[in-house]
């Protein structure tokens, strides 16, 4: 079954190389790695010449598309697929950007889709992982949704090209999910589903009725496909042995320069479903006086 990893890359050149590192080392490599450029023409640079490090210059008749078929070793190499995605002023439009490369992908045939955000780098087996879990046997044909642990990676400025310092550095949460690898837990909560890594396959993303387009810029996309999938009868669950190492950048807690995204996307999503989702989030803009309710219990941005 051809496997594809898809990403999003906005900046990030340094996370998107070492994410390239990660998938050229890993014990399955995709068929196809997608990355959807928002915005960024020098994606498409980074990206063949992250690839290029690890398999040789591209044909020069393809520029865009790293060469398919057997490497002496005798495994497959990956061919790389950059599509472009146009910025939106309100925000990335992650949703539209997640559902274009998937789209892309199922053109050119892959049937498993592993989605990584540009700042993870795959495990050795997360690719091998979610490939064999999807292709395995399964009761019933309701969609399936998989998501991979995650650890967190120390700042480093030159990025990440070594795998075997990932395991070694890579600190995990307590208050996340981390199983023994290939044992598989049903997630009962859907909000908790995350699109920095997880995996399915393209009928059940179809299945789902991918992401939806309504969101852009940061926040309530995820929370939106997590209640999608319970709706369509679908099953989100964790696998083991499929860690997804999160490569250090800036982040604030609540995403105080994610405001108005945040609070439009929410009111997005509680149009959809009758309820608001980031509360956290939301009564923190509120404590800081960036956000309130008005008279219908409406969250709006303040001033």
């Amino acid at each position: 079954m051809s496997v594809a990893v898809l990403t999003l890359a906005h900046g990030r050149h340094d996370h998107l190389r070492g994410q390239v590192a990660g998938l050229a080392t890993g014990s399955r490599r995709p068929d196809l790695h997608v990355v959807a450029a928002i915005g960024d023409p020098d994606v498409a640079r980074v990206a063949r010449e992250a690839w290029a490090e690890h398999d040789g210059p591209d044909e020069p008749d393809r520029p865009d598309v790293r060469g398919d078929g057997p490497r002496p070793d005798g495994s497959t190499t990956t061919r790389l697929l950059v599509v472009e995605v146009e910025a939106d002023p309100r925000g990335l439009p992650l949703a539209l950007a997640r559902n274009t490369a998937a789209a892309t992908a199922v053109r050119h045939g892959a049937r498993t889709l592993v989605f990584l955000d540009v700042d993870c780098i795959p495990g050795p087996r997360t690719v091998e992982t979610y490939a064999t879990a999807l292709a395995g046997p399964r009761p019933g044909a309701a969609p399936l949704v998989l998501g991979g642990d995650v650890a967190y990676l120390p700042p480093r400025p030159q990025g990440w090209d070594d795998p075997a310092e990932l395991a070694r550095l890579g600190e995990h949460r307590p208050d996340r999910v981390r199983l023994p690898a290939g044992e598989q837990r049903r997630e009962p909560d859907l909000t908790r589903f995350w699109s920095l890594s997880f995996a399915t396959t393209a009928d059940d993303l179809e299945a789902v009725g991918g992401f939806c387009t309504d969101y852009v810029g940061y926040g309530g996309e995820d929370t939106d496909f997590g209640q999608l999938i319970g709706e369509r009868g679908g099953t989100l669950a964790w696998i083991g042995g499929a860690t997804a190492y999160h490569q250090h950048h800036a982040s604030s807690s609540p995403p105080v320069t994610h405001l108005e995204s945040v609070v439009r996307n929410a009111g997005v999503f509680a149009d959809r479903w009758g309820w608001w989702p980031m509360e956290g989030w939301l009564e923190a803009f509120r404590r800081l006086g960036l956000a309130e309710q008005d008279r219908s219990g409406r969250w709006v941005v303040s001033g």
